[in-house]
């Protein structure tokens, strides 16, 4: 197969969640680069709207729907919605996400079930619902959208987000896992575990921990709004399909200090 070949996405079909923004939208923009027709959705139906079309101008074809990952009846209606329109689901990019800043000691626990059952429980409604198509269809790819949080501990000096973490972490976990479960049934599940981009969720921390995070990091900068692009089409184009169950890491360098 030419290299090409392998990092092309013409004819596939792939769900975003949370595409209206920020790390989503730069996926959803890539795999439309690469061919592929894009459903984007999240909570925010407008934000998913104006991406939508901005794909649909790439010249590729494109759906907006509102769903939130934490409610089965929307999920169920985006797949059902999906499969309607497109008759196949190839990628799904579990990317939706919450966060919440606070002292372990104060965290509300309402804080806390919040950020669980949208990193978690949403990542899991997602992966089962379309999994069920993915597992007829004998094939597909899911790309679960980790965190360098969920490697390991942050300074609570700019990072008090023991919710986040926790979630993250286990959403490592869930991938490595559910790669062993469905491997057989030609199902590939890996996650990115991106640093520190500038996006509206990282905006407060970055407003009060930047300097810090750079002298933590070796190539003294933050993700760009393309650096995932890649990424995310390695891992949803022919080009890994000996790769399942991995985490790669997007944070110029600073897992390895």
């Amino acid at each position: 197969m030419h290299v090409k070949e392998l990092f092309d996405l013409t004819g596939k079909v792939a769900i975003v969640t949370g595409g209206g923004r920020g790390l989503g939208q730069q996926i959803a923009e890539g795999f439309a680069e690469a061919g592929a027709s894009v459903v984007v959705c999240s909570r925010k139906f407008e934000a998913c709207q104006e991406v939508s079309e901005g794909l649909i101008k790439m010249g590729v074809d494109s759906l907006a729907l509102k769903c939130d990952v934490t409610n089965p009846e929307d999920v169920k209606n985006v797949v059902k919605h999906t499969l309607e329109r497109f008759g196949r689901i190839d990628i799904l990019v579990n990317n939706s996400g919450a966060t919440w800043g606070a002292l372990t000691e104060d965290m509300p626990l309402e804080a806390w079930k919040k950020v669980i059952d949208v990193n978690v429980t949403g990542t899991f409604l997602m992966s089962q619902t379309v999994g069920r198509v993915m597992l007829e269809q004998k094939s597909g790819k899911i790309i679960n959208i980790a965190s360098v949080a969920g490697l390991k501990g942050s300074n609570p000096k700019y990072m008090n987000t023991i919710g986040y973490n926790t979630s993250k972490g286990a959403v490592i976990t869930f991938t490595k896992d559910l790669a062993v479960k469905w491997g057989p049934h030609g199902i590939y599940v890996n996650a990115i575990a991106p640093g520190f981009f500038p996006t509206k969720m990282s905006e407060g921390l970055l407003e009060i921990g930047s300097e810090a995070i750079l002298e933590g990091t070796p190539l003294r900068k933050f993700g760009s709004n393309h650096d995932l692009k890649g990424v995310a089409l390695f891992l949803a184009s022919p080009a890994s399909d000996f790769i399942t169950g991995d985490i790669i890491v997007v944070d110029g360098g600073a897992h390895a200090m």
